[in-house]
């Protein structure tokens, strides 16, 4: 299913697979991202959050990554060839000139530690870098 040259079957495959690597990445990291962040579990427990305010940050992020998969698709289409390897060069190109730099200001100005920094920044470079395998593969 193409929409304006976009495969939009190959975004949503993009985002899912980049959704459930933010599962598998940060599961093993969520005691050392909290302590990164300043807080503790029995912090986050006592917010007490449920329902849809529990699950809001997880439906934010999965929408705000079939927006980034659906962007980095049209970028990859009107730049080169739709190839695994332009997909992932191109998204790597975006992590360094865009998410690595705006995250590291945004979090120095914000007085927080560089681990945060580290592990958020390596999050996101695994997303992009999924987003562009996947749709290249996907070609068009």
């Amino acid at each position: 299913m193409i929409f304006y040259g976009v495969n939009i079957v190959a975004v949503i495959v993009a985002a899912v697979a980049a959704w459930f690597f933010g599962a598998a990445y940060y599961g093993p990291l969520g005691k050392i991202w909290l302590e990164a962040q300043g807080k503790t579990a029995e912090e986050v427990k006592r917010a007490g959050k449920s329902g849809v305010a529990k699950a809001a940050p997880f439906i934010l992020s999965f929408l705000a990554e079939i927006v980034m998969a659906a962007m980095l698709a049209g970028l990859i289409i009107r730049t080169g060839p739709v190839t695994v390897s332009h997909g992932l060069k191109l998204a790597f190109a975006i992590w360094l000139g865009f998410l690595l730099t705006t995250m590291a200001v945004n979090y120095a100005f914000a007085d927080r530690k560089p681990a945060l920094t580290l592990i958020d920044a390596g999050h996101w470079l695994g997303v992009v870098l999924i987003m562009g395998a996947v749709i290249g593969f996907f070609g068009f």
